[in-house]
């Protein structure tokens, strides 16, 4: 069991249609989020979180990552992926970065779908009903931009001001008329500088 635990809520969406036209196939996004007790709330500053990272952040990891690719299909079928963590208004940043930027967390994801790329992110602070913005990028290529994508969802009582939620997401698929090319033939056509 997850420590400070109180609920798991998960986010599917299907995509048939963009710009007006069809999707080739369905564009599918996934996210799976838990929602817990931020443990050092209600403590003042506190110098070492570590204690609590060790704790909580790979049984966290673990968990978000058996469900999310349970509702993908396997960690073969994700192609882009991301993290996000929001925590509540008596919490700090560094609390919600805590949880999620450490590789007790992120490797299980990484690992479990043979990622090579890092886990883009967002760190937030706000209250029940934040949106939970998960931006992902292809698990292999960090310059294919048609997977700069981003997954949004909002739980409505959460986080409470001594919460967190911490989610993972992935989609199946980019965009689907992708058409801005990739970062390499933007470094080309400035001549390789790389900006």
């Amino acid at each position: 069991m997850i420590q400070g635990l109180r609920k798991i809520v998960t986010f599917h969406e299907d995509i048939f249609e963009e710009g007006g036209r069809a999707c080739p196939q369905p564009w599918q996004q996934f996210a799976v989020a838990a929602v817990l007790k931020n443990p050092w709330a209600g403590r003042g500053f506190v110098e070492d979180l570590k204690p609590e990272i060790h704790a909580i952040a790979s049984p966290l990891g673990e968990e978000l990552t058996r469900r999310l690719l349970d509702m993908m299909g396997g960690g073969d079928k994700v192609e882009a992926y991301g993290k996000a963590a929001v925590v509540g208004t008596d919490g700090e940043i560094e609390h919600a970065s805590a949880l999620t930027h450490t590789l007790r967390f992120g490797n299980h994801f990484r690992k479990a779908v043979g990622a090579q790329s890092y886990l883009t992110f967002t760190n937030l602070r706000g209250g029940a009903g934040t949106p939970i913005t998960i931006p992902m990028m292809d698990k292999h290529d960090a310059g294919r931009r048609s997977h700069y994508l981003t997954v949004q969802f909002r739980i409505d009582d959460a986080p409470a001001h001594d919460e967190l939620v911490v989610a993972i997401g992935g989609s199946i698929g980019g965009r689907p008329h992708h058409r801005i090319g990739d970062r390499y033939q933007d470094i080309e056509e400035l001549g390789g500088n790389d900006v």
